[in-house]
């Protein structure tokens, strides 16, 4: 929600979180540097979900997921250069506990990886939070698939808490940016997705509706306008005329069916594509179908 208390906040916020409420949505993300960008700063997304939680008395029904050590970003959102050193993760913990408002964060994610820092250094500071009580349970966030087995392995040998989840950018359309040497956002490859199936590890699945691409945004063409990404969007199309729901909750429903846990995270303040996503987990898709959407394939 990285608009949410920024270019959604107040009445509007609190509309929108109720009408998540009545459609049964019980998990909201943010993040420590949401929304650097916006003239209200860093942390006036995790400041406004605190308040709608606090004012709507709903704090026992819902999970908030937070993200904290991420680079610095385009002057902005100033940050130390060794942003996973354990002080600068006690830090940002404090910092979303006192916007957020909150006696714990549920789910705590390291929003970037910093191969600099070892992983034993990174889950002994993660799980000093855990037994201090402000941290409950633990997550990466744009993470490899190779550390987060390094790091799940450490916390099992020395019986700590290791990574329950990778959030990671995961939907039925590729984008177009790849990932480099030193990436900070990472997609969710047919090696990784190999590799989650068998730790059995869950995806939080990022731009999980390409935004807005199988609706037809033609926003979305600069991030996912390939010949691949059309054939999938016009497969959608032709599944959702026979199921009778929108393309949208079908390349949702994918998502879905896959070999290991995905939670789909949409990041829109519209309240009809809320409930239009809301509604995707009741499409009944076998993974047959998800695999003729994926490539065609029957």
């Amino acid at each position: 929600m990285g608009g949410f208390g920024s270019s959604l906040k107040g009445d509007e916020a609190m509309r929108l979180i109720e009408s998540a409420l009545a459609a049964g949505i019980r998990f909201f993300d943010t993040a420590h540097c949401y929304a650097f960008w916006a003239p209200e700063g860093t942390g006036c997304s995790e400041r406004e979900i605190g308040r709608c939680v606090r004012e709507l008395s709903c704090r026992d029904e819902v999970l908030v997921a937070t993200k904290g050590g991420h680079p610095a970003g385009d002057g902005g959102y100033p940050r130390p250069d060794r942003y996973l050193a354990p002080e600068v993760i006690a830090s940002d913990v404090t910092d979303s506990l006192g916007w957020i408002g909150f006696d714990a964060i549920d789910l705590y994610l390291l929003h970037r990886d910093d191969t600099r820092v070892p992983v034993s250094e990174i889950v002994d500071a993660l799980n000093r939070e855990v037994v201090a009580g402000r941290v409950r349970y633990l997550g990466a966030s744009n993470w490899s698939t190779t550390r987060i087995a390094e790091a799940n392995s450490y916390a099992g040998k020395h019986g700590l808490h290791g990574f329950s989840c990778s959030q990671v950018h995961f939907s039925l359309a590729d984008p177009k940016w790849e990932i480099g040497p030193d990436p900070t956002m990472r997609n969710l490859t047919p090696d990784a997705a190999t590799w989650h199936a068998g730790a059995g590890l869950p995806v939080m699945a990022y731009s999980a509706s390409a935004g807005g691409y199988f609706a037809g945004r033609e926003s979305a063409e600069g991030g996912y306008g390939t010949d691949a990404n059309a054939a999938r969007r016009e497969r959608a199309r032709s599944l959702s005329s026979e199921l009778g729901c929108a393309p949208a909750q079908v390349a949702l429903a994918y998502l879905l069916c896959q070999p290991f846990p995905v939670v789909p995270i949409v990041g829109t303040f519209a309240r009809d594509h809320l409930l239009e996503a809301a509604a995707a987990p009741q499409i009944p898709l076998t993974p047959e179908q998800a695999a003729w959407l994926r490539d065609g394939s029957s």
